[in-house]
């Protein structure tokens, strides 16, 4: 059974940082693209970050410069760490796994919020 939970999340002030956490279980998020997305109430879900099989990693134009996406094989894992966050930041942000057989699995989601 595959399981995929997002944590790190909490409230910071702007200009904080923070590391949201993807961990999951029966999958190898080694042999897979994984990507952040977040969503806002009332605004539509926005691809934030991605990190493919092969470590190439994309961004969107957004968060270039303060967010990195990254890898942890031995504790299937992969992070996101966000720094300089400003208020526009605040969502809830999904980690979604997708196989190469087109499948695609993501958790709960985990709050961020940045106070001004």
């Amino acid at each position: 059974q595959v399981q995929v939970v997002e944590s790190g999340g909490g409230l910071v002030q702007a200009g904080g940082s923070l590391r949201l956490s993807c961990a999951a279980s029966g999958i190898a998020l080694s042999e897979n693209e994984v990507i952040w997305t977040r969503q806002t109430p009332g605004k539509t879900r926005e691809l934030v970050a991605g990190i493919t099989a092969r470590d190439i990693e994309n961004y969107v134009d957004s968060v270039k410069g303060r967010f990195t996406i990254s890898r942890d094989n031995a504790k299937n894992t992969v992070y996101l760490q966000m720094n300089n966050l400003k208020p526009e930041d605040t969502a809830v942000y999904y980690c979604n796994v997708a196989t190469r057989l087109g499948r695609g699995f993501w958790g709960q989601g985990t709050q961020v919020t940045v106070s001004s």
